[in-house]
């Protein structure tokens, strides 16, 4: 490959991912910010944009793969160093929803572009991770439900969700729906109350020190 041709490669490398960053902040500003919004925004003509990304659906669908990324990382870096279910739980929540936080707004608008059963299929591995903790606590009896580990592993997913969209509609206070999110999911798998939010506080003093 010539200088020139890796050059330039280098430059559309480079465009791309200006442009990614640029659109999430566009759309996490302006949820209907359309793609010449996006081009001024990132700086290059509306060709370039769509030289990159044929569609709006299609940028929306890779910047959802990168929330993915990033929401797989925080719950495997929440579950580590911890041999507790419960601890494991309310650690990855607190992880997890620093990232969907600042992503709530493209997940909404996920739900219209890629599909439910679009972000379903990205976040396997993330669930079958909080299956498998939510296994050994239900074994250990540290938790208790009716359900199934995958079952209630997809009913944390869904609350999520439900909880992304309630701090949308102006219905939970974004600066406590963090730790409001991991009580519900402790809570859901059979951890009492009391005990569930004297962990996540505790958690969350221990993790604002760190």
């Amino acid at each position: 490959m010539s200088a020139m041709t890796t050059g330039s490669a280098s430059r559309a490398d480079a465009n791309r991912r200006r442009i990614l960053e640029v659109a999430l902040g566009e759309l996490l500003r302006d949820p209907d910010a359309s793609m010449d919004q996006i081009a001024r925004a990132a700086g290059v003509v509306r060709r370039t944009v769509y030289g990159h990304f044929p569609s709006r659906e299609a940028l929306i669908s890779i910047l959802v793969d990168g929330a993915v990324e990033a929401v797989a990382a925080a719950q495997a870096t929440g579950m580590e160093h911890t041999s507790d279910p419960a601890e494991a739980v309310a650690r990855s929540s607190l992880a997890v929803w620093e990232i969907a936080d600042r992503y709530r707004i493209l997940v909404a608008l996920a739900q219209r572009s890629v599909t439910v059963q679009g972000i379903r299929e990205r976040l396997t591995p993330v669930r079958e991770a909080c299956a498998e903790v939510l296994a050994r606590g239900l074994e250990q009896g540290v938790f208790e439900s009716p359900l199934p580990p995958r079952a209630l592993a997809y009913v944390h997913e869904q609350m999520l969700f439900a909880l992304m969209e309630a701090v949308n509609d102006g219905l939970l206070e974004a600066r406590e729906a963090g730790r409001s999110a991991a009580v519900a999911l402790l809570t859901t798998a059979g951890v009492p109350a009391s005990r569930a939010t004297e962990l996540v506080s505790g958690l969350s003093h221990q993790l604002r020190a760190e």
